[in-house]
């Protein structure tokens, strides 16, 4: 095809200008061209023209966005097609789109595929006219590999590429964070985070970009390298380095050492690849191109390091922030990953640096004691109040001593006030739980178990004395197994069963060695008056005494009373070591105060039993004896005026014109008795009783550790002291009802003395109509009655109905006004004592009579 090639050989002439003066590099061109022609490119379809057009349209708005060129092509294109004198316009119109995209893409596709022809032996092609020009070689013109002919053509332009052999040996270095002869890193002592790559520059050789990209992948492991071994290096010779952060140097640096290991071998490798390569130049021992190290091998004999580098440097930017108990946690944090390897890796890593956690885990939980001395575990220690136990408080000394240190009171207990001390100060305070320091693996509700069955043994050994039992189960703990990450199951185990046996010998000391259960009977029958015996025999012996003012009474006087009661009622058959601890005594008292306002029941308690029984359980125990006590001297004071009534009955029905008044007074006392019974078996059946019941179903069971019998005693406490004092929640309603339970003692008391002053009186009118009489049968037993006699007689008649009146109406109104409370009280039980007070609806009948009066 003649004419073909003079159109190639213009065409070549046109777009290379150097081939005009070079014949032999026109006629290589010109070939291309006619290969090109000749090869796949010229046999596709004529129908294909519209496919290829949009081709040349992709591409030309790739090159130039405005959009010109691609119109300048469409229009040049439909002339074209309707042109005759081309009959290949297809192939035509692929050759010039193969010629335009060559010079655009001969750089990137000569990194990929590197096939150039050998150029000619009298001139070296310039890189650009390569580069446009020569985008593809057949291989079988030359019969040689491509990559032959790559070096041979470097070889011939003077800038070949630089030996493998030198790179892989600076490969080496950077893995090991070290600057080579050809790739250095940047030499920045104050941050090696931040040492950057630099490639030598070298006159006669050049590093291709494949190479240059595999260095810099291998340089992330150097980098990753510098930043663990400084860590290490800086913990090594720093002070304070808690245990766990110890055990993940040591990790560390077994890692490193394994891949300096691995590095040997690769030198050992790059060693022999350059003997091997050493023989091949020489023609003794022809080198296979499949073995040997190259740089490609040594990402992949290093890509699994790459991943454990990674890691490790993770843990070393979190360990800067984290300590202890959060170490382990972070690091456990990593195991949640899909990776298998990187779940492998810190599994390993974590069963390395949880070891100290576990050793004084070990010990925290089957000996009580913590050896923590760079505070890593989730149970801290506070060493004030641990040298309590090497000073141990008097009994009973700074609680209930003098006037029992609770400060000027009203006799309520409103105003106690005390200091945890002893045991109970001991139990909350010695040891401290730190949530932040616990390992996600432990759990809090097993690492509250770990934290409370350390505390019980602690517990046992120093503030129970029983340090032999804590020893035996330390030694068989010891034959029992190692606690370790890799059997959390076991561990789970062993917690349970620790805290279990734990909880159950603590439980042991404190009913059998220390009698607990004695000492809350006591408090029950003494100071909630469950000993009505008792109750009754102090009563009627502090009665006249209480009367009198508070400044005229003295302990000795009471304590002596106390005896008294003791001996006179079943309380003497209590033991012995709860009887020395019940006392009697006053609150601190203000001018006008009777006995009655100060005098109050103590019951002492020392260590360990006022970890349970502490200051302010006690507190509540004083003031549910204030309140109960107050209704029982009501209750006695009701009785006695009944008493008086009924047996001076028969004097009464001697004064006809004062029967009413005594019918009133009956009806009036009734409802009070009723009131008060209600009241006081309310109090002692439905809540004292129910709630007693409660505590004792827990503790037979004995279940849970120390704080929760000492929740379930505060649960006890604190129902009885809401449902006896009809606490609301309300606000300020509490106190409102309970006061006016209080203001109607008040009122009760006051209409007993206006019965006896009418008693009184009715004794002295019988007396009367007896000497009138007399007088009429001419008997003068005393003096005449006079006008002025009767007259003050019938003022002070006057005058005690008018009180006694007034009483009654009070405390009737005072009763309807509680029962109405105690109906819409948010309690049940408080709801059912105001059915119960408003017998029949009496109170509501009442309230409807006044209103109708109204």
């Amino acid at each position: 095809m003649p004419s073909v090639s003079a159109s190639l050989t213009a065409l070549v002439q046109n777009l290379v200008p150097e081939s005009r003066n070079d014949e032999r590099l026109a006629s290589e061109l010109t070939a291309l061209c006619q290969e090109v022609l000749n090869s796949h490119i010229g046999q596709t379809r004529e129908s294909d023209v519209g496919h290829l057009a949009e081709l040349v349209k992709r591409h030309l708005q790739q090159t130039s966005p405005s959009g010109v060129s691609a119109l300048r092509f469409t229009n040049l294109l439909s002339r074209l097609l309707e042109q005759p004198v081309l009959s290949r316009k297809h192939a035509s119109i692929l050759f010039l789109h193969s010629l335009g995209s060559s010079q655009h893409s001969a750089s990137a596709s000569s990194a990929f595929l590197p096939s150039l022809a050998p150029p000619p032996p009298n001139r070296p092609l310039p890189p650009a006219t390569i580069s446009k020009d020569l985008p593809a070689v057949s291989n079988k013109q030359s019969g040689k590999p491509k990559a032959q002919l790559l070096r041979e053509y470097r070889a011939k332009i003077g800038r070949p590429h630089l030996a493998e052999a030198l790179l892989l040996r600076d490969a080496l270095y950077i893995l090991q964070g070290i600057s080579g002869k050809h790739v250095l890193l940047s030499d920045k002592r104050d941050s090696s985070e931040d040492r950057n790559l630099i490639f030598r520059d070298d006159p006669l050789h050049i590093i291709s970009a494949s190479n240059r990209t595999l260095i810099h992948r291998l340089a992330e492991l150097g980098h990753l390298y510098t930043r663990v071994a400084t860590f290490v290096q800086e913990r090594e010779g720093k002070s304070g380095v808690g245990m766990i952060e110890q055990s993940l140097c040591f990790y560390l640096q077994s890692q490193l050492t394994e891949y300096f290991r691995l590095i040997a071998i690769l030198e050992s490798q790059m060693v022999a690849t350059s003997n091997s390569e050493g023989a091949d130049d020489a023609g003794q021992n022809p080198r296979d191109e499949e073995t040997g190290l190259t740089l490609k091998r040594l990402e992949v004999w290093i890509d699994e390091w790459r991943l454990r580098l990674r890691m490790m440097s993770v843990c070393v930017e979190g360990c800067r922030d984290s300590h202890g108990g959060a170490l382990v946690n972070l690091i456990h944090s990593y195991t949640e990953n899909g990776d298998p390897f990187v779940r492998k890796f810190t599994d390993e890593l974590l069963e390395e640096v949880s070891k100290p956690f576990f050793a004084t885990l070990h010990t925290w939980l089957f000996s009580g004691e913590l050896h923590d001395p760079f505070s890593e575990f989730f149970v801290a220690l506070d060493s004030e109040v641990a040298q309590m136990q090497h000073h141990p408080i008097a009994n009973g000394g700074g609680l209930l001593s003098g006037d029992g240190g609770f400060g000027g009171g009203s006799g309520d207990g409103d105003d106690l006030s005390g200091e945890k001390e002893g045991g109970l100060l001991l139990w909350e305070r010695k040891y401290e739980f730190r949530k932040e320091m616990l390992p996600t693996f432990v759990g809090e509700p097993f690492g509250r178990k770990i934290f409370s069955t350390g505390k019980s043994l602690n517990f046992i050994r120093y503030s129970c004395h029983d340090s032999d039992w804590v020893a035996t189960r330390e030694k068989m703990s010891n034959t029992g197994g190692i606690l370790q990450y890799s059997d959390i199951a076991g561990l789970e185990r062993s917690i349970d069963a620790a805290y279990s046996v734990a909880s159950q010998r603590l439980f042991d000391v404190f009913f059998d060695k220390f009698r607990l259960l004695d000492h809350l009977k006591a408090l029950k029958h003494y100071l909630m008056l469950g000993h009505g015996d008792f109750a009754d025999q102090l009563m009627e012996a502090l009665g006249p005494s209480m009367s009198k003012p508070a400044n005229t009474l003295y302990r000795h006087n009471l304590t002596a009373t106390l005896e008294t009661a003791i001996r006179s009622s079943n309380a003497q058959h209590d033991p012995p070591d709860v009887l020395r601890r019940l006392d009697a005594r006053m609150l601190e008292y203000s001018h006008g105060e009777i006995g009655w306002d100060v005098f109050t029941l103590e019951y002492k308690v020392d260590a360990p039993i006022d970890t349970v029984l502490d200051p302010d359980g006690m507190i509540k125990y004083l003031k549910l004896f204030s309140h109960l006590w107050k209704m029982k001297r009501i209750e006695l004071a009701l009785s006695q005026a009944w008493m008086k009534i009924a047996g001076g009955a028969r004097n009464f029905l001697r004064v006809p014109a004062l029967t009413y008044d005594w019918h009133k007074v009956r009806i009036v006392m009734a409802e009070m008795i009723h009131f008060m019974r209600q009241i006081q078996a309310y109090c002692q059946l439905e809540v004292i009783e129910c709630s007693w019941q409660s505590l004792l179903d827990f503790i037979h069971k004995k279940e849970g550790d120390l704080d929760a019998l000492m929740q379930a005693h505060r649960n006890y406490l604190d129902r009885m002291v809401k449902k006896v004092l009809l606490l609301s929640p309300k606000a300020g309603r509490e106190e409102n009802l309970l006061n006016q339970v209080r203001e109607l003692f008040q009122i009760i008391l006051q209409f007993r003395d206006a019965t006896d002053r009418f008693y009184d009186y009715s004794l002295a009118e019988a007396a009367m109509l007896d000497s009138e009489k007399d007088y009429g049968r001419g008997v003068y037993t005393s003096a005449a009655p006079t006008s002025e006699r009767s007259k003050s007689s019938a003022d002070t008649l006057a005058q005690i109905r008018q009180n006694m009146e007034e009483y009654g109406t009070s405390f009737s109104e005072r009763a309807q006004t509680i029962v109405h409370s105690l109906q819409t009280h948010p309690d049940l039980d408080c709801r059912f004592l105001g059915i119960r007070l408003s017998f029949s609806d009496f109170y509501k009948s009442k309230r409807d009579l006044q209103q109708q009066k109204a």
